[in-house]
């Protein structure tokens, strides 16, 4: 690179922002960068129509951000990957706009619920099953109470149930268990499927919900101190309800089956109808570091990395709602070791990174040989990432990839400068990286609306980028 640290974003740009290509490939590199250069904002707009709103999801993108380079980049019939398929939105997008679309991850509720997002089910159906689960949950609660005692004392394994009775009140835990076993019934997978994500859905919110976390939304859960019941009174915690902070730390009971009709309810008017001109999407577990499949068959690739060193930690909220669907705790603390961003380094496989990022994590390991190692195993990952983008793309299309940048011991990783570098040294040109200001309530980041870098929480992103890669 150019320079070792530039002086601000705009100097950065200016990195990637002026190269020049041959003629013949200018049409769609010039678009690209024309995209790149717009406002990607996208603040006061409505974010949640159709599917976008059936579940809480940390970090989402704006759906008016894939289907702007969607739209702006691809025909109808093309195909459109999201090989970190997330909460599914580049995929919600790719499908309403006729794309054949493909999303892959290794988090087994990204995959859930971005299949039913996707998936065009009968109205009728849904109405007809969900009052079958509703009315045979309130019998077994009221008339074979315990016998789903039993079966719940079984269900989950000693440590996986400890966490459960941490977290979950056992009135709770039973009205849960009601549910679920009324979904796991249902035959039709679809139909089950919907359910299972409106079931998580009543577990992982921004605010509210069934557990007694504070927030799901963000992935830092936080145990309630004082909660309350219906009518206000308080369950446990009264010696901190007068204190400062009393407000901030109180949560009050909420009725798994209520909750779950309400969602229902909300979810069910947003559902996607049958559609002949819409391609069937593909959405299965695969590794964004050795994607399934063959070289040059993708014509537009939009995405958004998970951050280094688990900023976001996703695990953490999921496996609030994955322990119910049979996965354990140990099961879940292996499963996450393998995201991208993973904290584990002992005997990790690290590639070589090129000279600004090998600088920036080696000024990071001068203060924290620890943390500089995870922001090497970061690197090496998205380096794996990015090759298997450049092989699996068409020639003369492009990939996009939204990312923040974070803070290390007062560092900050640059990561879009250091993932330009590392795509152009895989073979990509980089016409320009975009910004973004963050709507903080809206990308659901656990940070407040000014920067201080002196406090832990706030070392989070109030922007972030739009990285163009380009493959000639």
């Amino acid at each position: 690179m150019a320079k070792e640290r530039a002086n601000s974003v705009r100097e950065q740009l200016t990195l990637f922002g002026e190269k020049k290509i041959t003629s013949g490939k200018a049409t769609y590199f010039d678009r690209l960068t024309a995209v790149l250069k717009s406002d990607l904002n996208f603040h006061r707009q409505d974010s949640l129509y159709f599917s976008h709103n059936f579940h809480s999801f940390p970090a989402k993108f704006p759906p008016q951000l894939p289907k702007l380079f969607i739209n702006e980049l691809t025909t109808p019939g093309d195909v459109v990957l999201d090989p970190m398929v997330g909460s599914g939105t580049t995929i919600v997008e790719a499908f309403l706009a006729g794309r054949k679309a493909i999303g892959f991850d290794i988090d087994p509720l990204a995959i859930k619920l971005s299949a039913v997002k996707t998936t065009p089910v009968n109205r009728k159906k849904l109405m007809k099953q969900w009052e079958n689960i509703y009315l045979r949950a309130q019998a077994d609660l009221t008339k074979n109470r315990d016998d789903l005692q039993n079966s719940l004392n079984s269900f989950f394994d000693p440590k996986t149930k400890a966490f459960v009775d941490y977290w979950f009140l056992p009135e709770i835990q039973l009205e849960l268990f009601a549910i679920l076993q009324n979904i796991r019934d249902i035959k039709e997978d679809k139909i089950r499927n919907f359910f299972e994500v409106i079931f998580s859905s009543i577990i992982i919110t921004k605010s509210g919900g069934v557990s007694l976390a504070l927030d799901l939304g963000h992935t830092r859960p936080h145990k309630a101190k004082i909660l309350l019941d219906k009518s206000g009174n308080v369950v446990f915690g009264e010696e901190y309800r007068d204190s400062a902070r009393g407000k901030h730390v109180t949560k009050m009971i909420r009725s798994p089956l209520e909750e779950f009709e309400k969602k229902f309810h909300q979810t069910i008017k947003d559902i996607l109808v049958e559609d002949r001109h819409r391609i069937a999407p593909e959405i299965r577990f695969c590794d964004a570091q050795q994607l399934c499949l063959t070289d040059e068959t993708v014509d537009l690739i939009v995405t958004s990395p998970p951050y280094a060193s688990n900023a976001i930690d996703y695990m953490r909220a999921h496996k609030f709602s994955l322990v119910w669907f049979g996965y354990s705790i140990d099961d879940l603390t292996t499963q996450r070791k393998s995201y991208i961003g993973g904290e584990s380094t002992t005997d990790y496989p690290f590639e070589a990174i090129p000279g600004f990022t090998s600088r920036k994590v080696s000024g990071i390991s001068e203060i924290d040989p620890k943390k500089g190692n995870i922001l090497r195993r970061y690197f090496t990952e998205m380096t794996g990432t990015l090759r298997e983008m450049y092989r699996v793309l068409r020639p003369q299309k492009a990939a996009i990839v939204v990312v923040g940048s974070s803070v290390m011991k007062g560092i900050d990783t640059e990561t879009h400068l250091c993932l330009a570098e590392i795509g152009e040294k895989i073979g990509f040109r980089v016409p320009y990286i975009g910004v973004r200001k963050l709507d903080r309530n809206k990308r659901m980041l656990p940070a407040g609306s000014t920067t201080d870098l002196t406090s832990q929480i706030q070392k989070r992103m109030h922007e972030e980028y739009v990285i163009g890669f380009y493959k000639p």
